[in-house]
């Protein structure tokens, strides 16, 4: 099987932009609630007025902070090597994009696309993690990077697949295209 194979990308959950954002700020929380804790004296800085801290009669409240910051760091590293998307084209025509633990695989046969398109995304830094997402006519994979392949077949779906190579993804697949 592994034969017939002529293109295969992994793409990985943690290199999502968003998701790391959302996870630093998390972690960014923590670390200043933890700074505020061991610091709790009020603070006048400039327009801010910072008061101090509210549960001071509570024992180590501030090492949860630092420690649910350190956990919050530890998954982020770790989400680097789980796979969100894999995506396999075979030279028999046709593609397989696997997904996360139990999502369903998608398998696309070349022979029923009768368009192509390779383009890039809008700068966005704000472009969210997808798998098989259905939404206005168009159905999205996509987890990291600037360049999609779009795909439609004879019964109306489209598909837009996110990837990093996608020259050489197109180039693949545009032998197979019937035009109509």
């Amino acid at each position: 099987m592994n034969r017939d194979l002529v293109f295969e990308e992994k793409q990985y959950m943690g290199h999502n932009r968003l998701s790391i954002i959302w996870r630093m700020v998390l972690a960014l929380f923590c670390f200043i609630g933890y700074y505020w804790s061991e610091n709790p004296k009020p603070v006048q800085v400039s327009v801010f007025y910072i008061g101090s801290y509210p549960i001071q009669h509570i024992p180590n409240s501030g090492k949860v902070f630092f420690l649910l910051g350190l956990i919050i760091l530890v998954i982020s590293a770790l989400l680097t090597y789980i796979l969100h998307i894999h995506t396999r084209v075979y030279k028999e025509g046709y593609m397989v994009i696997d997904g996360f633990l139990g999502a369903r695989k998608v398998k696309i046969d070349f022979n029923t696309i009768n368009y192509l398109r390779k383009g890039r995304y809008k700068r966005n830094v704000f472009r969210r993690a997808v798998y098989n997402l259905h939404s206005k006519g168009v159905i999205r994979f996509y987890t990291s990077g600037q360049e999609f392949v779009e795909l439609k077949d004879n019964a109306g779906f489209t598909y837009r697949i996110g990837t990093q190579r996608s020259e050489e993804l197109s180039n693949l697949i545009r032998p197979h295209i019937r035009s109509s």
